[in-house]
């Protein structure tokens, strides 16, 4: 038996489940693997690339788990890039963004009940930390201002949306479209870590900042705003940057050329029977002028 054809329901839970593994894996990995180690020596755990990696590698698995039902966008931003360039309806664009805040505040609120049960003084320690939450200034990893991380936020997010229409275009191999995306999430975490904390998602940066407290609420407009700017961006220019067709690819649309061939099927079927008609009332004619 077939299976069947993913509902929107279905479509939505896979974007909580693939937000919520991504919010999970990279802010269990900024919270908890970063926060250990010999002080002396400067070494804190996982560090950078290990968050990069963790957040990589959470999508990677996500789209492959359910990437065949929903797309696999886990991002606001990839949702609206995607829906500007003509990749995705339009009308699902605000139950799919509804659906990655969901899971992942679902995430992030399961992290802050496993660091009540942490050590003593964990908790604090993470939330006044910022909670892994993005920003800029005295809340960057290393100091860097609003412009700098307003320019990386535009580019890393644009670079992601580009990848995407890219791996997922039907002229590249199939199959390879999660490792590639993956890995370019890891890349772009390696360079914007350090400045912004690496966001370039609207969904993960609320679910953190909901816990960072208000140094983090004050600054998350930035990591809302400049992701959503840089996806659209690439959606509307990954057409004709690369010369590709902006009509829509979406399945669903195909609908109405149907019935439009199916009103024509109907009018050609109709046209021979009236021409076999015609040629049959020419003999009786004649036979009835011989007698």
């Amino acid at each position: 038996m077939a299976d069947s054809t993913p509902t929107y329901t279905n479509r939505f839970l896979a974007e909580v489940f693939g937000t919520f593994v991504l919010v999970f894996g990279v802010g269990g990995a900024a919270l908890f693997a970063t926060i250990f180690g010999n002080s002396q020596s400067g070494y804190n755990g996982a560090g950078f690339l290990g968050v990069a990696f963790a957040l990589g590698l959470s999508v990677m698995v996500a789209i492959y788990a359910v990437g065949g039902i929903s797309g696999g966008h886990f991002n606001p931003a990839v949702t609206l890039g995607l829906a500007l360039g003509r990749r995705f309806e339009w009308r699902d664009v605000l139950g799919y963004i509804v659906a990655q805040l969901i899971g992942g505040l679902i995430a992030s609120s399961l992290l802050y009940v496993i660091a009540m049960f942490g050590p003593d003084g964990l908790l604090k320690y993470l939330v006044d930390a910022g909670f892994a939450s993005n920003g800029y200034a005295e809340n960057s990893p290393l100091q860097f201002g609003l412009v700098a991380v307003i320019i990386m936020e535009v580019i890393a997010t644009a670079i992601l949306v580009w990848v995407i229409m890219g791996a997922t275009d039907k002229l590249n191999a199939a199959g390879f479209a999660p490792i590639a995306i993956g890995f370019t999430l890891v890349m772009l975490n390696i360079i914007a870590v350090p400045v912004s904390g690496g966001a370039f998602n609207p969904a993960r940066s609320i679910a953190t900042a909901i816990y960072g407290g208000p140094a983090a609420l004050s600054q998350v407009w930035v990591f809302i705003v400049f992701p959503i700017i840089g996806g659209l961006i690439a959606g509307v220019t990954y057409g004709p940057l690369f010369g590709r067709s902006m009509k829509k690819v979406a399945a669903k649309p195909a609908a109405a050329p149907s019935a439009a061939s199916t009103t024509a099927s109907a009018t050609t079927t109709a046209a021979p029977k009236a021409k076999q008609t015609a040629p049959a009332k020419k003999p009786a004619a004649r036979t009835t002028t011989k007698k």
